[in-house]
């Protein structure tokens, strides 16, 4: 079992940045892949990127490309999402989830991650 608690969320202008951390317990960090997703309201839920086990090789979805990364500290059981040059287009709530993957693994698909935390709301203005 894998608890994970999100924070960072709130309210910032379009161009400005945030940075939303995800703290794990209850086992295992390194175990697990950890990946970021998003869901708009009205929208089916998105993935924003993914980091594997070993912390190198990170993967972002074309949208958020170039604006935001993804960083973990397996010392500290952290996952983080540096978002930058925010747009309104942002806005959603953002989850984190942990897959139980391979080392080098870095799954895309919400199904392919066993554990989710309860996502923190992420509003940009215009």
């Amino acid at each position: 079992q894998v608890q994970l608690v999100e924070s960072g969320g709130g309210l910032v202008q379009a161009g400005g940045s945030l940075r939303l951390s995800c703290a794990a317990s209850g086992s295992t960090f390194s175990s697990y892949a950890m990946g970021w997703f998003r869901q708009a309201p009205g929208k089916e839920r998105e993935i924003v990127g993914v980091i594997s086990r070993r912390a190198g090789g990170a993967y972002y979805a074309d949208s958020v490309k170039g604006r935001f990364t993804i960083s973990r500290d397996n010392a500290k059981n952290t996952v983080s999402l540096q978002m930058n040059n925010l747009k309104p287009e942002d806005t959603a709530v953002y989850y984190c989830a942990a897959a139980a993957t391979s080392y080098y693994t870095t799954p895309f698909r919400d199904y392919e991650y066993n554990y989710w935390g309860q996502g923190t709301q992420v509003t940009v203005s215009s």
